[in-house]
């Protein structure tokens, strides 16, 4: 059967047809970059503040400060000129003040340009202490927190006041606010703030506290699995506020309408909903199953990309992606699209492929938009197998980061998802690439010419020998036998440095036209900068890729 190949503008896809593992590639858009402004040129988070509180002593008199108020910065930001804006939080003799907050603004070279307020008003207490107790403020508001969710038990209810100054719902005075909460019948977790009067007792507002519901999912591939969710009404969605409200959506067995890379339509990504906070069932007839893994998939790559290297988010601005589950009809693919920076999931034809929404799948696929955000790698020739491994490298240390009892961490990719129909175990084997039957263990001159996700084998090779070393072991139950191009036995310096060299080299030395040998020297330079010239990594290193005949 002939391969085939479909183009999708950013798009990175991962699977194959029954013959073998397809490559499905598109050209990358060109980026034009900007030289960054000097550094000495542009304020530092400690200048805004040291130029902003300066502008507090000239201007206390026109943002309301007295000698009973004191400020904090709660956050900085410098915009690229220099212009610095430094927001402040209020107290008033050592209450915090609700709508006390305001916002400093700064020319570049720090004088005071304004200011914006969320309430102008003075503030003048005769007096501080409550007339209503704070235990008959916390009764209102767990009575409040009940009247909310009235018809539904609520158990193991709590209530916390806090004395305020509430600037925001008028003329400033004594309140109470107190953050009820509890967990309703079905374990979820409720929340309601409560402003109270501290002098009569009267309600002043009440609000909602919980954005984000801790829920839980049964997944395809990766069991019982946590959710971060967002509530809406009675409902909740398949939405993360914390991972810069990564969703997941049904595409409803559509497609994109694409015209030489150009989509004129998209397929749908409609968003979950589910009334308990307790998703999926872990079988494919629930749609929403397919969907817990996505999110899960998502949740565990942003995680790894942010707590292991900084990075928050795919294009490192905290925004997150999204994901589309059920995608066409038996469609044997999953890609991400730099175009909708979203994900996209094929349910599989069932023979060759499940629902291909596995760990190692998504860290994969997010994985190529971490990659056009920053090396850029083009994905043609040797660049292009650079980049197809680096997805298999950074979402394999996805898949260890996560270590899911159900799904644990190996060196095999997309081992998940494959059905007895694709005849073999995984997709690709990063210990010895051949054994797929066309990956390259080692590099030669005609490596660039075999299709990337071939040529990647190269890499994906060096990777497993620079984490485990050569020869024969087995390691979460599976067995690995990683030959060398020369016959050197290799010392493995574990996948955590691994995944920090690679990751480095990657962001700050690789570029789109980096080849096999250009990838020794930048992974010799991240070493270096890791941990030391002539350093056991950086020897390591050497000799992992002289094993693969990358001198």
């Amino acid at each position: 059967m002939s391969r085939i190949r479909q183009h999708v503008r950013g798009s990175r896809r991962l699977t194959t047809t029954t013959a073998g593992v397809a490559a499905t590639t598109a050209a990358l858009l060109a980026v034009a970059l900007t030289p960054a402004a000097h550094a000495d040129a542009r304020p530092t988070r400690a200048d805004a503040i040291e130029n902003a509180a300066s502008a507090l002593l000239e201007h206390a008199a026109s943002l309301g400060l007295t000698s009973a108020e004191h400020t904090s910065v709660r956050d900085v930001i410098v915009d690229k000129d220099g212009t610095q804006h430094v927001r402040y939080d209020r107290t008033y003799r050592h209450l915090p003040v609700l709508g006390g907050d305001f916002v400093v603004h700064l020319t570049p070279g720090g004088a005071y340009r304004g200011a914006n307020r969320a309430t102008r008003g003075p503030i003048s207490l005769t007096s501080i202490v409550p007339e209503v107790s704070a235990r008959k403020a916390a009764d209102l508001a767990v009575n409040a927190l009940r009247a909310a969710h009235l018809g539904n038990a609520l158990k193991q209810v709590e209530a916390k006041p806090a004395l305020i100054v509430d600037a925001l719902h008028g003329t400033p005075r004594l309140a109470w606010r107190t953050d009820a909460v509890g967990r309703d019948s079905l374990g979820n977790p409720v929340a309601r703030t409560v402003l109270t009067d501290a002098r009569t007792g009267a309600r002043i507002d009440a609000w909602d506290s919980i954005e984000t519901a801790a829920g839980d999912g049964k997944s395809l591939y990766s069991g019982t699995v946590p959710l971060q969710t967002t509530q809406s009404g009675s409902s909740y969605q398949l939405k993360d506020p914390t991972r810069g409200n990564t969703y997941t959506g049904d595409a409803e067995g559509k497609t994109d309408l694409c015209i030489f890379g150009i989509c004129i339509s998209r397929a749908p990504a409609d968003l979950f909903t589910d009334a308990d906070n307790h998703w999926g069932t872990g079988a494919a007839s629930d749609r929403a199953s397919a969907a817990v893994d996505a999110q899960y998939g998502t949740n565990e790559t942003w995680d790894y990309y942010k707590n292991v290297h900084g990075r928050n988010g795919i294009a490192g601005d905290g925004k997150g992606s999204y994901n589309r589950v059920h995608y066409g009809s038996n469609y044997n693919n999953a890609f991400w699209d730099d175009s909708c920076f979203c994900m996209t999931y094929g349910d599989g034809d069932g023979t060759t492929f499940g629902p291909l929404v596995a760990l190692d799948v998504a860290g994969h696929e997010m994985t190529h938009g971490v990659t056009s955000k920053t090396a850029a790698l083009t994905y043609s020739g040797e660049s292009g197998g650079l980049n197809e491994a680096t997805s298999d490298i950074l979402g394999t240390m996805v898949e260890w980061y996560a270590n899911s009892p159900s799904d644990p961490g190996d060196y095999l990719i997309g081992e998940k998802i494959v059905k007895p129909g694709f005849g073999k175990p995984a997709l690709r084997f990063m210990d010895k690439p051949s054994k797929d039957g066309n990956s390259a263990d080692y590099w030669s001159s005609s490596v660039g010419n075999l299709d990337v996700h071939y040529s990647s084998g190269v890499a994906n090779h060096f990777a497993y020998l620079l984490s485990e070393g050569s020869g024969p072991k087995t390691i979460n139950g599976v067995a690995y036998d990683s030959p060398t191009y020369n016959g050197s036995t290799v010392t493995g310096i574990g996948r955590d440095k691994v995944g920090k060299i690679w990751y480095r080299a990657l962001t700050v030395y690789m570029t789109s036209s980096t080849n096999y040998a250009g990838a020794r020297t930048a992974t010799l330079n991240a070493a270096k900068d890791l941990y030391g010239a002539g350093s056991a990594e950086y020897n390591a290193v050497a000799a992992a890729w002289s094993a693969v005949n990358v001198n």
